[in-house]
């Protein structure tokens, strides 16, 4: 009897279960979701930096934009004893790529108004100069992503990343916004650009 109900068991798992399975792989076959994953995975961070001559300090401005311009994020990240201005480009360079990488981007554009911070990114030459341990820094973290470019672009191009940083070096406080931008940077914008 009890051999009997065994077969029928197996019988009955071994027909229904590949009808199952087969259903499975089927619906398996459909996903929408993975677009939307390749869309935002395609993404600009904007950066710039003021710096504080007086007291060694600067804020690296960081802007994330979608490949429609879209704006994603922004932050501002205050930095204490730091050398120069070229210093104060390179950290907000590495701000840039530490905010892709905890966004959790694989393909990513870094763009920038500091024309040699932007080429010492782009080589993977040794870099011997006063920021040479922040180009390595940044040099390291390309692993993370599928896909890493560098961009130059003019000052005039990147106005909301040079107001960020400009105002928060003001304010001397930090910020991480999802969806936009701090409205103390619209309002800095109509003042001194109403155009834009």
């Amino acid at each position: 009897m009890m051999e009997v109900w065994v077969y029928l068991n197996f019988s009955w798992v071994l027909n229904n279960g590949v009808q199952s399975i087969e259903k499975k792989i089927l619906t398996l076959k459909e996903d929408r979701g993975h677009k939307h994953d390749d869309r935002r995975t395609r993404v600009a961070i904007y950066f710039d930096a003021a710096f504080d001559q007086q007291s060694f300090r600067s804020v690296s401005g960081l802007v994330v934009r979608d490949v429609g311009g879209k704006i994603l994020a922004s932050k501002s990240v205050l930095h204490s004893d730091v050398a120069s201005p070229f210093a104060a480009e390179a950290h907000a360079g590495l701000q840039a790529i530490r905010l892709g990488i905890s966004m959790g981007f694989n393909v990513l554009k870094i763009v920038g108004n500091s024309r040699t911070v932007i080429k010492k990114c782009q080589t993977a030459d040794c870099d011997r100069s006063i920021i040479g341990a922040l180009i390595r820094d940044i040099q390291s973290t390309k692993v993370h992503f599928q896909e890493i470019v560098f961009h130059f672009i003019s000052k005039i191009k990147n106005t909301y990343a040079h107001i960020l940083a400009k105002e928060a070096l003001k304010k001397g406080e930090g910020h991480y916004l999802m969806g936009g931008i701090p409205s103390y940077v619209h309002r800095t914008l109509e003042k001194h650009w109403p155009r834009l």
